[in-house]
């Protein structure tokens, strides 16, 4: 059984299809319709929603996409629409100011928007105009009136009303954290499983004993099967509620970033470490995918154009597998065999990402080249860690995405680059060397041609930016 609050009400499923999305559950079982179905691909936001969850003596407020999200991870939390946002017959601060703005034109989105702004005020009473670019950039208006919805998120909370969410927060917090107390929870329809575990120690336990099940975290890739495809999961094992796997830990050599970490969390710690990377992060679909999204999902994936999985290349970054009681740890770069082929082996998981920290005269940058800047699948991924010395390139980690059946390092052009001279010439021989190392496809991203172009005009780009960078340093040393 899962337990939940759908707002105040306590909510008690076990016999329910565990293939069910928190969108058809919503409009189905709990009569709320104000949730829209628009894509069902995690793409428009109409059917955006609202988790909240225990953080300290706080509530967490989560912007996500439901229509992605299996009803299985709902336990323990709070879930909130559009339709429990007014307080009696007052509307709330967020839907107050799109009426006031005019921000709901044809009316479709609007419900999505609302809440988008409802997360981004409970989280940030302040938010800057790139907070709020942030937080809308996961919701399509189809009447492309953004201009009075950026307006309303302006207005919500100016004059810093509480709300009843916040009159009911001790009481909530106390519900939900009893709840999690509850023992392993599961929900099936007679025929397909969906089992929640608790710790590491039950997750590979539970996995160990049904290897054909399928581990869901965030569910924003695996969710398409059933909402796109219109496949059946026989079994799913959901590891969103495994605290140690959400762990986070920084130590003096390395980041250690459990696997079902939310890209969300990854990027406050790795934006630090790495500030490319967390401009990487920052582009990774919209806000509701991070808010879901897990490192570990994205790896584990294994799709040849995932963000992530290149820039963890170029760090020297390792995952580590585990089944059962046994534990390896596998550098990433050796994790990829073929297209949607690796070497984890039937039972085992990823338990946590390794990234070493940042070295002293390194320097990574990673470009991400697609049609939008925001929201958008990359036609081709660079990623580049070099570190030079007295003029010549001491070390090289060159990796790409999009560019072959995996996401794969440049060895010919790293060969090119080390021990050479740091200077053009040497970045057009290795850029001539990338011709070795990938033969890309053609498909409707983006040519093979164009794919070869772009990587190479990024190793020129990296090449421009140290540059502009060395002389930037050296006039601020004169000065």
């Amino acid at each position: 059984m899962i337990r939940f609050l759908l707002n105040q009400e306590l909510r008690e499923e076990q016999s329910i299809d565990p293939n069910m999305t928190v969108l058809n559950y919503l409009r189905i079982h709990a009569g709320k319709t104000g949730t829209k179905e628009g894509c069902a691909s995690g793409d428009c936001g109409a059917c955006t929603v609202v988790i909240a969850e225990p953080d300290g003596n706080n509530l967490r407020y989560r912007s996500i996409n439901s229509c992605l999200t299996f009803i299985s991870a709902l336990d323990g939390k709070q879930l909130i629409t559009v339709e429990d946002l007014k307080d009696g017959n007052d509307l709330h601060p967020a839907q107050q100011a799109m009426v006031d703005c005019h921000g709901s034109q044809c009316g479709f989105c609007t419900p999505g928007f609302v809440m988008s702004m409802f997360a981004l005020g409970k989280n940030n009473s302040h938010p800057s105009h790139e907070d709020i670019h942030e937080a809308l950039a996961g919701n399509l208006c189809r009447c492309t009136g953004y201009r009075p919805i950026i307006d309303a998120t302006e207005k919500m909370y100016e004059d810093n009303t509480q709300d009843h969410f916040d009159r009911s927060k001790e009481q909530t917090i106390a519900r939900l954290r009893a709840l999690q107390q509850e023992a392993q929870p599961e929900v099936n329809d007679g025929r397909k499983y969906a089992f929640n575990p608790r710790t590491v120690a039950e997750l590979a336990t539970l996995f160990s004993e049904n290897s054909e099940a399928r581990l869901v975290a965030g569910g924003t890739d695996l969710a398409l099967e059933v909402t796109q495809f219109h496949r059946e999961i026989d079994q799913l094992i959901y590891v969103g509620d495994i605290a140690e796997m959400k762990k986070i830990e920084v130590f003096e050599d390395r980041i250690e970033l459990g696997s079902a970490a939310s890209l969300t969390r990854c990027y406050d710690v790795l934006t630090d470490e790495y500030p490319d990377f967390g401009a990487l992060l920052h582009r990774f679909a919209s806000l509701q995918i991070r808010n879901q999204g897990t490192l570990g999902g994205n790896i584990g994936n294994a799709s040849p154009i995932g963000d992530s999985p290149p820039a963890l290349i170029a760090l020297n970054a390792q995952v580590v597998l585990r089944h059962g009681d046994t534990s390896r740890t596998l550098l990433l770069e050796d994790y990829f065999i073929d297209y949607k082929v690796t070497a984890q082996q039937p039972g085992e998981f990823i338990e946590k990402v390794i990234v070493p920290r940042a070295e002293a005269g390194s320097e990574f940058r990673s470009y991400k080249v697609s049609k939008r800047i925001d929201d958008d699948i990359s036609a081709v991924l660079g990623c580049f860690k070099l570190k030079i010395s007295e003029g010549r390139v001491e070390d090289a980690r060159i990796a790409f995405g999009g560019m072959a059946a995996i996401p794969k390092r440049a060895s010919h052009c790293e060969a090119a680059l080390k021990g050479a001279a740091w200077n053009k010439e040497t970045i057009e021989r290795a850029k001539a060397e990338l011709a070795k190392d990938f033969t890309p496809l053609s498909d409707f991203r983006a040519s093979k041609e164009y794919r070869s172009l772009a990587a190479a005009n990024l190793l020129t780009r990296y090449f421009v930016e140290l540059e502009a960078t060395e002389v930037t340093t050296r006039v601020s040393d004169y000065v």
